[in-house]
């Protein structure tokens, strides 16, 4: 009698449920641990605001040992110009920028991911070289050029660029939301009657919400934290944005107010923390869906 073949069958040994529940444990303190200690020095800041000037760094806690506001009051009208003149100008320039983007970069993304004209991939690829070039590359001829018009020490040189589709990043963000829109709806349009100016305005612009919010965010952002634009061409105080408002409180030859210091520069994060706060939602869809086809 010729014995059967045994057949061994390997049973899935199911993880006990202690152990997931100290895995999930583990991995959220190693997470809220590296979210402390990444939000530390915002967190410091914020404190450092309404402690007293002689313990701003001489204590690494977070918790102030009195409380005052006084830093917020100093800061606020403790230069020779109040910081909402500085606030104002922040404001006009980013919303300017904001706007500027959203339209130049769009219309030219529009025109290279739906119009035919000769050379339309050549002007597209040096288009992209143009994001290879550093910002010091440009500043000398920009700022001669801008010298030239008479453009220094107004807002001018921060907002036209930005009319003239200058950000090549954001054209190419926008080209790639472009080209998953059906091009079915430009044919259907166009059986309509419509030219390409309204296709753009009646069809691309309400079906590229998320892109044109990303657009919008960044540049949002973007020209709010710019340092190095507004020192070069704005002299006059008057016309200082909020980051050129903070510099004034630092002075190597005197006496620097690190409490007011502090104090604007927790309120300068405000309006960017709003600003994404209301739009996270379009950035988040608009970088999701961006070069993907519909």
């Amino acid at each position: 009698m010729t014995d059967a073949p045994m057949k061994l069958t390997v049973v899935g040994v199911e993880t006990p449920k202690w152990r997931k529940q100290l895995t999930s444990v583990v991995s959220h303190a190693l997470l809220i641990g590296a979210s402390i200690l990444m939000l530390y020095p915002l967190l410091w800041m914020l404190a450092a605001s309404f402690r007293p000037e002689n313990e701003i760094f001489t204590s690494a806690s977070l918790i102030p040992s009195s409380w005052s506001i006084d830093a917020y009051f100093r800061g606020w009208n403790g230069l020779r110009t109040s910081f909402s003149v500085f606030f104002t100008n922040s404001f006009i320039i980013s919303i300017l920028s904001v706007i500027g983007n959203v339209f130049a970069c769009s219309l030219a993304a529009f025109a290279f991911s739906r119009l035919e004209f000769r050379g339309r991939k050549i002007w597209f690829a040096l288009m992209l070289m143009t994001l290879m070039l550093p910002y010091q590359v440009t500043l000398i001829p920009q700022y001669v050029l801008f010298r030239q018009l008479g453009w220094v020490d107004t807002f001018l040189p921060l907002v036209v660029p930005k009319f003239l589709a200058a950000d090549a990043f954001f054209i190419f963000l926008m080209v790639q939301f472009f080209r998953g829109i059906p091009k079915e709806l430009d044919e259907a349009a166009m059986m309509d009657g419509a030219g390409p100016w309204r296709i753009y305005w009646k069809i691309m612009l309400p079906l590229s919400t998320p892109v044109l919010a990303t657009a919008a965010i960044f540049t949002f952002i973007w020209t709010w934290d710019d340092f190095f634009g507004p020192l070069i061409y704005l002299n006059k105080m008057s016309d200082y944005t909020v980051m050129l408002g903070l510099r004034t409180f630092t002075d190597s030859t005197g006496t620097s107010d690190y409490g007011g210091l502090f104090a604007m520069s927790v309120l300068s994060l405000v309006p960017i923390f709003l600003f994404f706060l209301i739009f996270q939602r379009l950035l988040i869809e608009g970088i999701a869906t961006t070069g993907m086809k519909r």
